[in-house]
């Protein structure tokens, strides 16, 4: 039996959905959240060292927070088959490396095939072996590089995503609605627990909601049952860092309330074990 305290997560995080940070900090705080799961956005960087200082001060003042970083780059990839392309990628990463181990962060989700419609151009060979650069590089500055599962391309299929994680070293970012959306998963090919199966202790990051839809993006749960099955999936990894990944109020507040009902469910489910 898996204990307490390596089951239940230690932060629920939420996206940096507001723009203000001191609304950001204040909102989070006020509806029970422990962590900013903070999606960069690459027409907002800081350009200079000093905006960049300045930055990482935003990110330390939102404390007692917790922060981690999210790469949602649309048709950013450094396993493009176009040697341009893929440097460029892989310099853009190593930025945003360095910059969020300069406010302190410890955890940066990188996804590959984001935004591209077909893997035919991107080579597989050339994906490994830039994650694995970039998982050094990550070792290097104290940042954990971990992998999006998708709905769409390689690791939108348990057996990719696999090989991708075991042949990198490669931490897992485990999306629940991607996994629910996915191909593999709803022809019935593969279940949603084979994303988590076969490495259960690389899973430290997961984005929960109830399923991606092509033209309304990420969908809330209608009820707890919605989720409830998966979320029983992750606690039987390692993952700590639960995400509402939803950017307006009343779907995240409201899948945040069947989150805590899970919980509080499981932990008397727990308690009762223990007394028979």
């Amino acid at each position: 039996m898996y204990a307490l305290s390596k089951i239940t997560p230690r932060i629920i995080a939420m996206p940096n959905f507001i723009q203000e940070p001191g609304e950001l900090k204040r909102f989070a705080i006020e509806n029970g959240f422990s962590g900013i799961d903070w999606s960069f956005d690459l027409d907002q960087l800081p350009a200079t060292p000093s905006e960049e200082s300045t930055w990482a001060a935003i990110q330390k003042n939102m404390e007692p927070l917790e922060i981690r970083y999210h790469c949602p780059f649309a048709k950013v990839d450094i396993g493009h088959e176009d040697m341009h392309e893929q440097k460029n990628a892989l310099a853009l990463f190593k930025r945003i490396i360095r910059l969020a181990a300069k406010s302190g962060g410890k955890y940066l989700t990188i996804h590959v095939g984001l935004g591209q419609n077909t893997t035919k151009i991107l080579s597989w060979e050339s994906t490994i072996r830039n994650i694995q650069e970039l998982v050094q590089f990550g070792n290097n500055a104290g940042i954990t590089i971990c992998l999006e599962n998708l709905a769409w391309g390689w690791t939108s299929r348990p057996n990719l995503f696999e090989k991708l994680v075991r042949r990198t070293g490669v931490y897992v970012t485990l999306d629940i609605g991607h996994a629910d959306a996915c191909e593999s998963v709803q022809s019935q090919q593969y279940s949603v627990k084979d994303f988590i199966s076969p490495h259960p202790d690389k899973v430290v990051n997961a984005h929960i909601y109830h399923t991606e839809h092509p033209d309304h993006g990420h969908v809330p749960p209608g009820a707890y049952e919605d989720i409830a099955g998966r979320l029983a999936m992750l606690t039987r990894s390692s993952c700590d860092w639960w995400v509402i990944e939803l950017r307006e109020a009343e779907g995240l507040l409201a899948t945040k309330s069947f989150v805590e009902r899970y919980f509080q469910e499981f932990y008397h489910a727990e308690i009762s074990k223990k007394h028979i």
